[in-house]
């Protein structure tokens, strides 16, 4: 034993270790003083900004921060007004829109930052004149005869702050030489001049919040309409539909929106409806310039594999929405 072994030392000997503990103890009170302070220090320093540092006895909850993050990188492709909007008119939230978005954009311009397209304009050859912004508005043509980019352009003037708000208008405050034939918006500036005041509008707040109006009056109300009428609330079959709306036309003919839930059957299990759905939106969805071939039946297919995989509500679902649209535009 220890002490037996202190007790045949000599007394100087033993002096000296009794400093030296003492010496120890006196150390050993000053660290753990020391230590006390940091971490009184640490969780003085714990707030809401989550900018701060945590001591070892006040770890963050990784799970909640991580997904904090991802829920804030996805709000930010939105205007608050715009946020607010979405979450009352469709109960989804930025995040939920934000999926929906990249889904919509990967057939359409092949890529999955969609932000980048508010100021997109191109005439693609399909009959339906200029197809303008982030769900496509087109000026109309032979094969479009009920275009929305009037509607758009209207809703621009209205954002803008006018009283009684036109088409006219819209295109005055952008400066595009254009006038309506029927329903079809002749544009008669020249190709590139119209398409470098549309670029122009790419970061501008109002042209975005109009596409945002008139994204929801055409498409969106009646996607959310339609989804509710069966008892669904998801924001895969809200997605689908509207993906369906934007590509096909909402309602009218067989090819719309209407024509295909139409085919669906009318079962009340949500899961059971959309894959009736999707077998029969993948029938026409490579017709009548909707899409080219294969690109349209790929299209279904990222929200059917999602329902398969179970990510109905798109939240969480980064990883999954990344690996849905890994597939090449033809």
């Amino acid at each position: 034993m220890y002490t037996s072994q202190a007790q045949t030392k000599s007394p100087a000997v033993q002096s000296k270790r009794i400093v030296v503990i003492c010496s120890l103890l006196l150390v050993t009170m000053l660290s753990s003083g020391l230590s006390s302070q940091n971490k009184a220090y640490a969780a003085s320093n714990v707030d809401s900004s989550n900018t701060s540092s945590y001591s070892d006895t006040q770890l963050p909850n990784n799970q909640d921060s991580i997904q904090a993050t991802a829920t804030s990188s996805h709000d930010a492709n939105f205007s608050p007004a715009t946020l607010a909007f979405l979450k009352a008119q469709t109960g989804l939230d930025g995040e939920q829109w934000d999926n929906i978005m990249m889904l919509v954009n990967k057939p359409e311009q092949d890529s999955l930052d969609w932000t980048k397209f508010y100021g997109y304009c191109e005439n693609i050859g399909d009959d339906r004149g200029y197809t303008i912004g982030i769900f496509g508005a087109t000026t109309g043509g032979s094969n479009d005869t009920g275009p929305d980019g009037p509607e758009l352009f209207k809703e621009y003037d209205a954002v803008s702050g006018a009283s009684n708000p036109s088409v006219t208008g819209g295109l005055k405050r952008i400066g595009v030489n254009a006038s309506m034939s029927g329903s079809i918006l002749k544009i008669k500036d020249s190709d590139s001049v119209f398409k470098s005041k549309i670029k122009a509008l790419q970061n501008n707040a109002n042209w975005r919040e109009a596409m945002w109006h008139t994204f929801y009056n055409v498409y969106i109300k009646y996607s959310v309409d339609q989804a509710k009428k069966r008892g669904f609330t998801s924001a895969l079959t809200i997605g689908s539909f509207v993906d369906t709306a934007l590509n096909q036309g909402a309602d009218g003919d067989s090819g719309s929106l209407e024509g295909v839930l139409s085919r669906s059957g009318s079962s009340k299990n949500e899961k059971t409806f959309m894959t009736s759905f999707y077998a029969q939106r993948t029938k026409i969805v490579d017709t009548n310039d909707y899409n080219q071939a294969p690109n349209g039946k790929n299209r279904v297919k990222q929200w059917s594999n999602l329902l398969n995989q179970g990510e109905t509500d798109l939240k969480n679902a980064d990883a999954a929405i990344k690996k849905v649209t890994d597939w090449e535009l033809k």
